[in-house]
């Protein structure tokens, strides 16, 4: 059956696949466009089954505040390899789910799955699936991650492979919030303060200590205060507000908040990277 550039190109608007894919497949469905895009649809499922045990260790993290100033969403789209990472199209889509969580209110990758994908008939998962037949490498959103307070700040570092978003108690600034939010990116906090941190990292944290001082020729009960010394070092390291703020290490990052913006409190955070 003779297939016509049109039909191929028309076809290639809707789904995005390359235009070779599309002749094929118009040919085997005999001019039906519906079953042209069936047939697709049923390669990007092959193709992701056959990736399935490949690495996605690749992609693009983008991060944005919601249109009254309040959540911010940092989201993962991985790949397999750094080439199609800075792809348009690939960087496209991650910013259509990145648009659609924070429309949505979304704050896990679990959740925004189940969400229909954006001028589309398909599931975010399906999508997900579509893309990979079209680009043939495995695809899948790595994390959602998302922090909410009276205003809220995003960093996405040049190359988008680290991204964060910040939330406030009171309201801050736009200078102000965005150092805060490349603070959480170039120092890599674990909690807001000390008081967030897991319990399990404090034990572990602390235990490393104390082996440490032990390994030093120190006695176990003086290993157990040298510890502790340590331990409250590391708080004032991990812990966002208890920074060194990167651009005047004389202030905290608390601090600085408060000097610039009276009354205002770094509430949350989150932070993506690959690798």
């Amino acid at each position: 059956m003779s297939i016509t550039a049109a039909e191929v190109n028309k076809l290639r608007k809707q789904t995005g696949a390359g235009m070779m894919d599309c002749k094929k497949a118009l040919q085997e469905a005999e001019g039906d466009m519906e079953k042209a895009i069936e047939i697709l649809r049923l390669k990007g499922q092959k193709v992701a089954a056959k990736r399935s045990d490949r690495e996605a260790s690749e992609g693009a993290i983008l991060s944005g505040v919601s249109s009254d100033g309040k959540s911010g969403v940092v989201l993962s789209l991985n790949c397999e390899t750094d080439f199609v990472a800075k792809n348009e199209d690939f960087i496209g889509v991650a910013q259509t789910l990145l648009d659609l969580a924070l429309t949505e209110g979304c704050t896990s990758k679990e959740g925004i799955l189940e969400l229909n994908y954006p001028g589309s008939d398909l599931s975010v998962a399906d999508k997900i699936v579509e893309e990979t037949g079209k680009i043939g490498e495995r695809i899948e959103i790595g994390d959602l991650q998302s922090a909410s307070g009276d205003s809220v700040a995003s960093y996405i570092h040049p190359g988008n492979r680290l991204a964060t978003v910040v939330g406030f108690s009171g309201n801050v600034n736009d200078s102000v919030g965005r150092d805060v939010a490349m603070q959480a990116a170039a120092m890599a906090p674990v909690a807001v303060d000390q008081e967030s941190i897991p319990a399990y990292l404090i034990e572990k944290e602390k235990s490393i200590g104390k082996d440490l001082a032990i390994q030093e020729g120190k006695p176990a009960d003086l290993a157990e205060k040298i510890a502790m010394g340590r331990l409250n070092k590391w708080y004032k390291e991990v812990t966002l507000v208890n920074q060194p703020f990167i651009k005047d290490n004389k202030q905290t990052v608390s601090q600085y908040v408060s000097a610039e913006c009276p009354g205002a409190e770094v509430s949350s955070f989150s932070r993506v990277a690959l690798g």
